[in-house]
């Protein structure tokens, strides 16, 4: 094989490199067929640099009175035509300028009266604070960027304000939709995340958790999955890996499938941190990985092909997808929070989306200050609203013909965690169906596992009784019981590991670990399953503004984080350098700060950003040996 690399390419978004990674993606053919590609190629290099070429889009356009008008400092202006809103920050020296969009979760900016400087606005949804001078976020501190807009001056000396886009890329070698036969495209939802498609003679799946925990041992299954899940399984086609989440990549569920199928193709976005970067520690043995560029369909067959897109808020590890058979089109947004930058197709044929929430450790597992149970109930009550209103603003602007509510049905059933299934009260997707039929003429469907939509008739007739069929009566919906054992002992095994024997290992693993020059110290407690002190356990104290083990706090000001886990997952997390989503996301942890303050980037570093590699411990019992 010869593979050609053009990495003297170049684009607006990306550079080389992402272009370099496109054309070996694309291009790999026989040497001997070389005296035929010379126009092949060009031509597949015009493709692949015209599917993510930018274009420059005219959000706002201010007359030179309207900019005579400008004052110094933070001015909100309104693209009267559109409705869209805008920031603008004038100062002596430049203008910058913005969507009036929160990239948390696309709340509207206010002033800011708490700011004497005139720099900064306030998110009206999570009170999110904006530097609009130089448009980073400033609480959470050292959090996002916000996504700047070009600023330009016309001949008339007015203002433009510029977006510099890709092409909606779903758009490119657009297809007309053909007629769908009874039974050609069928949608079988499994559990959770996990839909099985139909499309053709070719079968689809979407993110497989079927058995076992996800995230150490915080949540399980709430679903009964259809008895014949591993068999569907076997006979997929191509499986669809959002993203490294375990209640996505559930690793059980994969062992299962690699001990008949390990060759099954598996396809993730090129993520920042890949998916699959715990493979080899894993021990699960699937050969058929592929990693694809976003925003470039992948050819199936002739019918069928789909697109894989990143989350405008996590492009490090969030993705969805778009999967189109015979020019219909079915839009799976996932868990991202703003999919594709909030740029996705409109009137697809069916969309489906997260919607419960709970799917964090906020507020619950948190205690001290403001952190009361009323406080906490209240505001539970009032985010899974805000979700509800948002998921059916979504679906009411995107208008796909049908809205399937899925990726949220987990419960936290190991009856250490009743607290936790008590206080995260999820949104009952029913709630949010409705809602979507009071704002417009969507139809919805609310799965049960095994049920099946039949997209053909679904689309010529929504009153056809079989469009979509339930499983059997009598068929079991819920789990009522779970196989916590093997999970546990997992865990449990690494509380006696020969590592811990050495109080040096805390130096050793948060030195891998590679976070500092942070100014946070955080308390680190090993407990037992209530949270208290685990006999025997470590209680140490790590400062990472220059990454010592103090024996008290520094006497300097610093942001202060008590955190007591669970010492069987702390420990198994430790072993392996495994992300400290299994501890927050998974309920492992009870949490208090002083003062009341997200520190992005630590949290961060240990949620994405952990080496990829686990620490040496053969190393480093051969040093303390």
């Amino acid at each position: 094989m010869a593979a050609f690399d053009f990495t003297g390419a170049k684009c607006h978004n990306g550079g080389r490199e992402r272009v370099s990674v496109l054309i070996r993606a694309c291009f790999s053919f026989d040497a001997s067929q070389e005296e035929d590609t010379g126009a092949l190629l060009r031509g597949k290099l015009n493709k692949v640099l015209n599917s993510i070429e930018q274009t420059t889009e005219i959000l706002l356009c201010l007359s030179p009175a309207e900019v005579a008008n400008l004052k110094e400092g933070i001015n909100f202006v309104r693209n009267k035509s559109t409705g869209k809103d805008f920031i603008l920050y004038k100062s002596k020296s430049h203008l910058r300028a913005c969507k009036n969009t929160c990239k948390h979760q696309g709340g509207l900016f206010i002033k800011d009266i708490e700011d004497l400087d005139g720099r900064s606005v306030r998110c009206t949804k999570h009170n999110w604070k904006l530097d609009v001078s130089t448009m980073k976020y400033i609480n959470p501190p050292g959090s996002f960027c916000q996504d700047e807009l070009v600023v330009e001056k016309n001949e008339e000396n007015g203002l433009l304000f510029l977006e510099l886009n890709p092409p909606n890329p779903w758009d490119s070698e657009p297809r007309s939709a053909e007629d769908l036969a009874f039974g050609e495209v069928q949608i079988t939802y499994l559990t959770h995340a996990c839909m099985d498609l139909k499309l053709g003679d070719k079968r689809m799946v979407f993110d497989p958790w079927l058995i076992g925990p996800a995230f150490a041992r915080g949540w399980w299954l709430l679903h009964e999955p259809p008895s014949d899940w591993l068999e569907r399984l076997y006979q997929a086609d191509l499986i669809y890996i959002s993203h490294m989440h375990s209640d996505h990549l559930s690793y059980p569920t994969l062992k299962k499938l690699a001990g008949r199928r390990p060759d099954v193709p598996i396809y993730v976005g090129n993520t920042e941190r890949p998916v699959f970067w715990n493979l080899k520690q894993s021990g699960v043995q699937l050969t058929n990985i592929n990693v694809v560029p976003f925003g470039i369909w992948q050819q199936v067959d002739k019918n069928l092909r789909f697109m894989i897109l990143m989350d405008g808020v996590h492009p490090e590890m969030d993705t969805c997808i778009i999967v189109e058979y015979k020019g219909h089109k079915i839009l799976n947004t996932v868990d991202c929070t703003r999919p594709n930058g909030g740029r996705l197709p409109m009137k697809v044929d069916l969309m489906m989306s997260d919607f419960a929430g709970g799917a964090s450790g906020f507020p619950m597992t948190f205690s001290g200050g403001k952190f009361t149970e009323e406080w906490k109930a209240q505001f539970i009550k009032t985010e899974r609203k805000k979700l509800l209103n948002y998921k059916a603003r979504l679906v009411k602007e995107l208008q796909p013909r049908i809205y399937c509510p899925f990726a949220g049905y987990f419960v936290e059933s190991h009856p250490s965690d009743k607290y936790i299934k008590e206080t995260n009260i999820k949104n009952d997707p029913n709630e949010l169906n409705n809602l979507i039929k009071k704002n417009s003429d969507v139809l919805t469907w609310t799965p049960r596992p095994g049920a099946t939509l039949d997209l053909g008739r679904m689309l010529k007739d929504p009153t056809d009784s079989k469009s979509i069929v339930e499983p059997p009566e009598g068929t079991k919906i819920y789990k009522d019981s779970w196989d916590f054992g093997p999970y546990l002992r997992i865990l449990n095994a690494a509380v006696g590991d020969v590592i811990f024997r050495h109080s040096c290992w805390i130096k050793e693993y948060f030195t891998w670990a590679g976070f500092k020059d942070y100014n946070l110290v955080v308390r680190m407690i090993e407990t037992d399953e209530d949270f208290s002190p685990f006999p025997g356990g470590y209680d140490y104290l790590v400062d990472f503004l220059d990454l010592s083990f103090p024996k008290e706090r520094p006497s300097r000001e610093h942001p202060y984080e008590e955190i007591r886990s669970r010492v069987d997952v702390i420990r198994h997390v430790v072993k392996n350098g495994l992300l400290w989503d299994d501890l927050y996301i998974g309920f492992q942890t009870r949490l208090q700060r002083d003062p009341d303050i997200y520190h992005h980037l630590f949290w961060n570093h240990f949620q994405i950003k952990l080496p990829l590699t686990p620490p040496n411990w053969k190393s480093f019992l051969m040093y303390c040996g």
